[in-house]
């Protein structure tokens, strides 16, 4: 390995160092508790080395959204791989998309709430939130239904999902009603 090679790989195991300890840290105590002076000291490195990844708070965010979005598409593809029919397939998409919000809160709030400098709904979208949006898409397109546009029956079915989410999240809805909510989101889909 040249030593091209060998500082390359050492600063892509620093960027995911620092990826993976923002992340922790704000799924422990939330993203205001993530500062560049807390991330070099957790990750041992000074904070030029840190600014030298990444230009700020923003961009470190935008990472983890990134890497957020490219498990959420895996989860909801994967649960959606295993159900029968499309009905089934709604249901378990929207289970994932739910259950990834409750067990990873901090990672939805880079992907969906907080200003992480990305690009959404645009040409220059990066991939891995494209991708999310397709693994959507591939279900819901199925069962959007004729004459309706499947990439606008996506947006509004996760819209929905999003809503439940938050607002259950931050506690304007009770949690022990979701099932219920996912229920009729999904019986009122004209699929059989």
């Amino acid at each position: 390995m040249s030593v091209q090679e060998r500082k390359q790989r050492e600063r892509a195991d620093r960027e995911r160092l620092i990826v993976a300890t923002a992340r922790e840290l704000a799924e422990q105590q939330g993203w205001d508790a993530v500062t560049t002076r807390r991330l070099a000291e957790r990750i041992e490195y000074s904070q030029p080395v840190l600014y030298s990844h990444f230009r700020g708070k923003r961009e470190i965010i935008g990472a983890v959204a990134l890497q957020g979005a490219a498990e959420l598409a895996a989860a909801v593809r994967a649960a959606t791989a295993a159900a029968d029919g499309p009905r089934a397939r709604v249901a378990a998409l929207a289970r994932a998309y739910l259950d990834f919000a409750v067990r990873h809160p901090a990672v939805y709030d880079a992907i969906f709430q907080l200003d992480g400098g990305l690009p959404y709904a645009r040409e220059d979208t990066p991939e891995p939130l494209k991708d999310a949006f397709a693994a959507l898409l591939e279900c819901l397109g199925e069962v959007a239904g004729d004459g309706v546009h499947p990439g606008l029956f996506t947006e509004t079915f996760w819209a929905a999902l999003h809503g439940v989410a938050t607002l259950t999240r931050a506690g304007r809805l009770p949690p022990e009603d979701t099932e219920l909510r996912l229920e009729l989101l999904v019986e009122r889909l004209s699929v059989v």
